[in-house]
């Protein structure tokens, strides 16, 4: 390779051939050289980069994308930016698109499936490469993504699925962090235990629920329905939950949450009478949220890796728009942990 022509002066954005010229170098090395391709020299990989931060060059995506048929943009519609799962999901998201060389388009359904169907159209209408989609507790139609689907538009369910759409999917083990939960109130001597469910529509619901059933089961009890409330992920709905299970009178001394903000509004409902936690209640909730260990008392939990989910659906996303969808979906399932704080207690027999 060649010293730089240092004399060369540049008008216009930096191109390839800019760099090319620069460096006295086929424009096919230096765009090698900017994927990190093996085929370069270490040597030239390094001054291709340095002259090109120099520079300041910034890839054409759109060139890159008529040239690849791709915009090279993913969609992601999600319910709630507020919910830490999904912030949480969403930076694992940007991570592995922007190492992949991606932009993320994001839209919020506010848990609205009028919104979900008008942000799927948005994105598609943008012409993006893929989608990652969680559905809105609302949404127990699926024509808007099984549409999208058939159009050969790849797309990944994470978090919260329906078996009704024909898609991949990254989730958690739902049933074995009910079933871990459970068993947790069961150790520590609950024997009348409730459960606060969250929409029945959503499979995250009917496999914690499912895992909450399995657990009493399994120890030779029995489950009672009349203990077991749906509520829609709210603090405001697990509050609600709890307030009708104490005016119903009966015995509870275990409570399994569907996820932490329920939890935490069925512990303000039990602090309201006077319940004390976890002496007389014992409750666990589902996700680990920031607050779990920062409010009176240090809530029990099921943890989740959510950084990683996000990382996973996005890799997946990319390899389905590079290299072609299988035949049939697959379905990749990350575990759960049980956290253990101040809102159980094993109680003396």
């Amino acid at each position: 390779m060649q010293e730089a022509d240092n004399s060369f002066m540049l008008q216009g954005p930096v191109t390839i051939k800019d760099i090319a010229r620069h460096l006295k170098i086929s424009p096919s090395t230096v765009s090698r050289a900017l994927r990190d391709l093996p085929d370069v020299k270490k040597e030239t990989r390094e001054a291709v980069k340095k002259l090109a931060t120099k520079l300041e060059y910034q890839p054409n995506t759109i060139a890159q994308g008529l040239v690849k048929k791709r915009s090279f943009n993913i969609g992601v519609v999600i319910p709630d930016f507020r919910i830490h799962f999904f912030a949480s999901a969403l930076s694992g998201i940007f991570k592995a698109a922007n190492e992949a060389g991606y932009n993320v388009m994001v839209s919020q359904t506010n848990e609205s499936y009028t919104a979900e169907i008008k942000s799927v159209q948005a994105l598609v209408s943008n012409r993006v490469d893929g989608l990652i989609f969680a559905l809105s507790r609302e949404t127990q139609k699926f024509d808007h993504i099984n549409q999208i689907i058939r159009q050969n538009i790849p797309v990944i369910i994470f978090n919260r699925m329906s078996e009704e759409i024909a898609a991949s999917k990254v989730l958690i083990n739902d049933y074995e962090g009910g079933l871990m939960a459970t068993s947790h109130l069961i150790d520590c001597g609950c024997r009348n235990l409730a459960h606060l469910s969250g929409p029945p529509n959503l499979e995250i619901s009917r496999q914690r629920q499912k895992g909450f059933a399995d657990a009493i089961t399994r120890q030779g009890l029995k489950v009672d329905t009349s203990l077991i409330l749906d509520t829609d992920f709210t603090i405001d709905s697990g509050y609600e939950a709890m307030k009708n299970l104490i005016s119903s009178g009966k015995a509870i001394d275990g409570v399994f949450a569907v996820n932490d903000p329920v939890a935490y509004g069925a512990i303000a409902a039990m602090k309201e009478v006077g319940i004390k936690i976890p002496e007389e209640v014992s409750i666990v909730g589902f996700t680990n949220e920031p607050f779990a260990r920062l409010i009176e008392p240090k809530l029990t939990t099921v943890s989740q890796p959510m950084l990683q989910i996000g990382e996973e659906a996005t890799k997946l996303l990319i390899q389905y728009i590079e290299k072609g969808k299988p035949a049939l979906p697959e379905t990749r399932v990350f575990g759960t942990e049980l956290i253990i704080r101040d809102s159980t207690r094993y109680k003396k027999h």
